[in-house]
């Protein structure tokens, strides 16, 4: 018994115990299938392993997240890169960090057996949205890109209400509906949906959903453990796209339903397979993009938006 004790003490001395760091990670919006990564680094230990302690938020409101880490309120946000262009301009210290969705997720949608069969169809037609700003410059490009303007058409602001408003013949389409959720709790209520692809129809190509951080007040070194963990749940998702949906359900009834298990199929394929990866050539060209649309008044270089965490 004497020798048991002695030898636990030595371990204790040769194996220090060290207090994981504690990190606040601020969602864009309720838990949903597009923070697969983030759950399923909770989940399985992946924190952990990379001794870190993840506080995961969800807002009361969707503009917040950025706000409170340019306040030193939260160490990461998910957010936008379109609104991170907009944000960095109005004077917020931030930067993307990594990368959660590598491909938007925005679409323009409109019902699969109304009127309009092309975008170039929606003249004189009504269109809802929910956030000015950057979806305007979304839409009047795939309105540019079929012939038509902003001016051809009728703007309606459905208050975040976007299938319903289209569903009940209140607009003929919206802009700002994610394919991946919108278009499956459409056929879940019977109605079919069909989406014009922004990055098909005159939008450059962007990254939907990114971390950023304070670009003052950053610890790289523990925002790149981060991403190594969400990197290795997202191969876990990759590899085990039915265990990982079981585990992600299994944190929340409200996800345990037909919407969200169609949403994790349709999503799986948008993930960052490498997270911390930096497309410089996106990031400057969706600058000059914003630029064109009149939304910014000069360009930042893609230092001033973006960094490569794992670079010293």
């Amino acid at each position: 018994m004497k020798l048991t004790s002695i030898t636990a003490a030595l371990m204790l001395i040769a194996s220090p115990l060290v207090a994981a760091d504690e990190m606040t990670v601020m969602l864009d919006w309720f838990v949903n299938p597009d923070h697969g990564p983030i759950i399923i680094a909770q989940e399985k230990g992946y924190f952990a392993e990379q001794d870190l302690a993840v506080k995961i938020v969800a807002p009361a409101d969707p503009s917040d997240p950025p706000k409170l880490v340019a306040a030193g309120k939260a160490d990461l946000a998910i957010s936008y890169q379109p609104q991170l262009h907009l944000q960095i301009h109005e004077g917020l210290p931030l930067k993307r960090v990594g990368t959660l969705v590598a491909t938007p997720l925005n679409c323009l949608l409109t019902l699969a057996d109304g009127p309009v069969k092309s975008p170039a169809d929606l003249a004189g037609k009504k269109v809802g949205f929910s956030v000015g700003g950057v979806e305007s410059a979304l839409l009047d490009a795939v309105l540019r890109n079929n012939g038509l303007s902003l001016e051809d058409i009728e703007l309606v602001n459905v208050n975040w209400s976007l299938s319903p408003s289209l569903m009940s013949g209140q607009v003929d389409a919206v802009i700002g509906a994610f394919r991946n959720f919108e278009l499956n709790q459409m056929d879940i209520e019977g109605v079919q949906g069909k989406c014009f692809f922004v990055e098909e129809e005159g939008v450059p190509p962007y990254d939907e959903l990114i971390y950023v951080a304070n670009s003052d007040t950053m610890d790289k070194a523990m925002i790149a453990r981060f991403l190594a963990a969400t990197e290795k749940a997202t191969q876990f998702i990759v590899n085990h796209p039915q265990e990982s949906w079981e585990i992600f359900a299994s944190t929340a009834s409200e996800l345990q339903d037909d919407l969200n298990e169609r949403a994790w199929k349709d999503t799986i394929s948008r993930f960052a397979l490498r997270p911390t990866a930096m497309d410089q050539g996106r990031y400057t060209t969706f600058e000059t993009f914003l630029f064109d649309a009149g939304l910014i008044t000069s360009k930042n270089p893609v230092s001033k938006i973006a960094v490569d965490i794992t670079e010293n």
